[in-house]
């Protein structure tokens, strides 16, 4: 059992490495302009200055994956800032206060957790407008009631243990107790609720802007790629296999990460 824990948490942290190096690269360098247009060079295949290919407008696909990716990391580390965040001080003061604001902000929270997520995020993105920061805040709103539930958990636990009663006794403020006693002590379930929600928030983006709904041009996404390519499939097959291959990756390696930390 060991061994396979073992396992998951060492291919999954080489999987998410190599992706993160990857798109850090993509900072830094790119071998071509993504958003360059050259229609001789439509449909080229694989070769040395464009590994992956081009697509249908002859841009190159190696330099739009990197930078899809870029895009796609960054509206899902923003929505789990948002949801992990906001979620945590929500499930933290909920769990350990109780009483009456547990049982308003729980009844909100479940209200909240009746939608699915992407339903939820649509909601929003049709009051504000299409856009890569009106996703992040979307999907991050989407993402708060998963994670209150967790941390409310998990604080509902600890209040009544013997560590938090001595800090108690000891005259501790009930702000010192939240944040040095008990939030640390949950750390072993709220980082793998945080990777679980990071892969959420990766499909989630890519789904929404493979309706078109969420990431818009100039801008690159991962999804967005996918959409454009299903017309293009038998022309030029390329350009839908390395963005599904950059989600699935990306996807897999946090999946294995959580999995890991989770059975340490």
């Amino acid at each position: 059992m060991k061994k396979k824990r073992n396992f998951n948490l060492i291919a999954g942290g080489i999987l998410a490495g190599g992706m993160l190096l990857f798109i850090l690269a993509g900072v830094f360098f790119l071998p071509q302009d993504p958003e360059t247009m050259n229609l001789e060079l439509k449909f080229a295949g694989m070769s040395l200055s464009h590994p992956f290919g081009c697509d249908n407008f002859g841009r190159d696909i190696f330099s739009r994956v990197m930078v899809g990716a870029r895009t796609t990391l960054i509206v899902a580390l923003g929505t789990v800032g948002i949801g992990a965040g906001v979620g945590t001080l929500i499930g933290a003061f909920t769990g350990y206060f109780g009483g009456w604001l547990d049982e308003v902000m729980m009844r909100i929270i479940d209200a909240l957790f009746a939608f699915p997520s992407i339903l939820l995020a649509l909601v929003v993105i049709s009051l504000l407008d299409k856009g890569k920061y009106q996703v992040i805040l979307a999907l991050g709103i989407a993402f708060i009631p998963s994670f209150a539930r967790v941390v409310r958990g998990q604080f509902l636990k600890c209040r009544e243990l013997d560590y938090v009663k001595n800090a108690r006794i000891m005259g501790c403020s009930s702000l010192r107790i939240i944040f040095v006693h008990i939030l640390p002590n949950t750390l072993n379930v709220l980082v793998p609720t945080v990777m679980i929600g990071f892969n959420n928030a990766v499909l989630a983006e890519a789904g929404m802007s493979y309706l078109g709904l969420g990431v818009q041009p100039p801008d690159a996404s991962l999804g967005r790629m996918l959409s454009e390519a299903q017309t293009h499939l038998f022309s030029q097959p390329l350009y839908a296999i390395f963005p599904g291959l950059a989600i699935i990756l990306l996807v897999l390696g946090f999946s294995l990460l959580a999995d890991g930390l989770e059975a340490k």
